[in-house]
């Protein structure tokens, strides 16, 4: 059985928490945004955790 590759694309959008979750940024922070305010623009900025619903996927993509 060969070794599995990592999936480059999935490895750099995400890092792998201490407990195993996987850490990702919110999308929706490049452009336009004069009509977003500054709340909506602030809580952009905090990282997020990929759901348990995908979790599995992504993890086995980046093989974790």
């Amino acid at each position: 059985m060969p070794k599995m590759k990592t999936r480059k694309a999935v490895a750099a959008r995400f890092r792998v928490t201490g407990t195993g979750k996987l850490k990702r940024q919110r999308p929706g922070k490049r452009h336009i945004l004069t009509k977003k305010t500054s709340k909506r623009k602030r809580q952009l900025r905090q990282p997020a955790l990929v759901s348990e619903a995908q979790l599995k996927t992504y993890k086995r993509a980046m093989g974790v």
